[in-house]
């Protein structure tokens, strides 16, 4: 670069005195008149020059002065007393059953937080595998018919054993979710887990509450990897009864029926037959893929189909009788008791979809029984519900009966050997008891279902207590003599013969039945709980429910 006589390069580079700000008056332009701005700051809730405010309605006091209104003897009833709130304690030697159902009826922030059973040297056991095992211990409760309630109880054990404090289990019908929230900072940890597929299998039920039950004592220690070994275990454990013999239990269970209300020796054999060779068609269709509605529906016709053949040859039988032997094995006893037991707990998602499928179950039924008594009608079949209503009393042949109708019950549910027998003679008391107030002192039948169900279920949840196993072994077999067998043959019966409101009572009839069962059998699951606990824990389980109908 040149440089211009007179100057340098330097000297032609921009003055500092041209670089200004933009708020600065430009060069030739006078200030404004008075001091600047910022020498008068001010707020914009500041009062204007020239203006009074009003004076306050009454002087400002403190936040925890009492009001001018506040009057001692009208105050309100304090809700937390001076001592403050008591907290609750779990008693040890309670069952973990209802030491778990406490907790499960409180809220979230209000349970105690109990001490861990199982101890480790390591800081612990890694939280996502203590949630898959919850999840899949609770799976094989919900698969084999527990309430949603001891599921959710079974489950809080397994998580408060390991030290996983602020857990919240979720059961619907199908799903299963388990919420672990750490702290209050940490992001909680969710699993879920899905039930594809229900198998009523009781031994496979005692083992699954007897591991949560070791898992639960103080004096025994289960490691992690130790309770996955078992519960592999518990999985491929086989039934403990071969298939032919299930049928063979089906057809007796329906020969034992049929002697109940009122069959001979050959009722009870075409009962049976007819039974096994409904049961034979079911495991076909199941074998074949088909929903479990179409199984009901071919498992029904051959009892029905039996019924009216000895109708049309006229061999002097109860072909009446031979029908409702046929359904006793069909009606959905198990999932009934389960269903209205979640409704009574407060598990209405649960207890709405139990009862919907109870509901598409009697309806197959009824399908089934239905198209074999059209066609009895077309042979001109001679089915007379009226005469077929008298049974003869003979109470040492029908409770002999009642007992076996509830052994192979129990094996269709494929119970443990040692439980087979006790439910056996809890059915049997079950049906001295309904006879006894039904029959002998023409009492109502639906009052005395309900008696004879509640000594079940408290007799079952003793026995529950004694063994610290779950209730189902000894209940669900029990009320076999009393399902509502005969009333809905008859209501299929009317349907098909037209007279329609005399069918339509009759099923309402069955339905009363049912839910006298279900209703009778939690009444005395609870005053089992409610009464025969031990005295420490005499006051420490609350309602599921407090809302009034609110």
């Amino acid at each position: 670069m040149v440089a211009e006589p007179g100057g340098t390069a330097e000297d032609r580079k921009p003055q500092s005195d041209e670089a200004h700000s933009a708020f600065a008056p430009p060069k030739g332009v006078d200030p404004p008149l008075g001091p600047p701005e910022e020498d008068h700051p001010s707020s914009e809730f500041a009062v204007p020059e020239g203006l009074v405010p009003e004076p306050p309605a009454e002087p400002e006091g403190s936040a925890f002065t009492l009001p001018s209104t506040y009057r001692a003897s009208d105050a309100p009833p304090v809700f937390t007393p001076a001592y403050g709130t008591p907290i609750l304690q779990l008693p040890k030697d309670a069952p973990w059953q209802d030491r778990m159902r406490t907790m499960l009826r409180l809220p979230v922030s209000e349970r105690p937080a109990p001490e861990p059973v199982q101890r480790y040297d390591e800081p612990g056991p890694a939280v996502p595998r203590v949630l898959d095992l919850t999840l899949r211990i609770g799976e094989l409760l919900l698969a084999g018919g527990e309430g949603a309630e001891d599921v959710e109880a079974a489950m809080l054990a397994i998580t408060s054993s390991y030290g996983l404090d602020h857990c919240e289990p979720t059961v619907t019908f199908t799903l299963l979710s388990l919420t672990y929230l750490p702290s209050l900072v940490d992001d909680p940890v969710t699993a879920n887990r899905t039930v594809r597929r229900r198998v009523p299998d009781y031994t496979r039920l005692t083992a699954v509450y007897q591991l949560v039950a070791d898992i639960s004592a103080e004096d025994s220690e289960i490691r992690l990897d130790e309770a996955y070994r078992r519960l592999a275990e518990i999985r491929r454990n086989r039934h403990p009864y071969p298939g032919w013999l299930l049928t063979t239990a089906a057809g007796v269970l329906a020969g034992a029926a049929s002697v109940l209300v009122g069959g001979d020796v050959l009722v009870f054999l075409a009962a049976a037959v007819g039974a096994m060779l409904g049961d034979r068609l079911a495991w076909l269709c199941a074998g074949r893929g088909l929903p479990e509605f179409y199984q009901f529906v071919v498992a029904a016709m051959p009892p029905a189909a039996m019924g009216v053949a000895l109708s049309v040859l006229h061999a002097g039988l109860q072909p009446s009788a031979v029908i409702t032997g046929g359904l006793f094995a069909l009606i959905p006893g198990r999932a009934l008791v389960a269903a209205v037991q979640d409704g009574l707990t407060g598990f209405y998602i649960t207890a709405s979809a139990r009862l919907l499928e109870v509901a598409y179950f009697f309806v197959a039924i009824v399908i089934g029984v239905l198209t074999m008594l059209y066609v009895g009608v077309q042979f001109e079949a001679n089915l007379n519900p009226e005469g077929a209503l008298s049974t003869v009393e003979r109470p040492v042949v029908q409770i002999l009966a009642s007992m076996v109708l509830c052994l192979t019950f129990a094996v269709l549910l494929q119970q443990d050997r040692s439980t087979v027998l006790i439910a056996a003679l809890n059915g049997g008391v079950a049906w001295v008891i309904y006879a006894a107030i039904a029959l002998t002192a023409g009492g109502s039948s639906v009052m005395a279902t309900a008696v004879a169900a509640g000594l079940v279920g408290l007799f079952g949840q003793l026995l529950a207590r004694l063994q610290h196993t779950s209730s189902l072994p000894y209940v669900t077999a029990a009320i076999g003599p009393l399902l509502p067998g005969s009333a809905t043959y008859f209501g299929v019966l009317h349907i098909a013969q037209s007279n329609m409101d005399a069918g339509f009572a009759s099923l309402a009839r069955a339905a009363a039945l049912a839910l006298a069962i279900a209703i009778g059998v939690n009444l005395g699951g609870e005053v089992a709980r409610l009464f025969l606990r031990s005295p420490a824990a005499a006051g420490r389980r609350r309602a599921a429910k407090r809302t009034r109908g609110f």
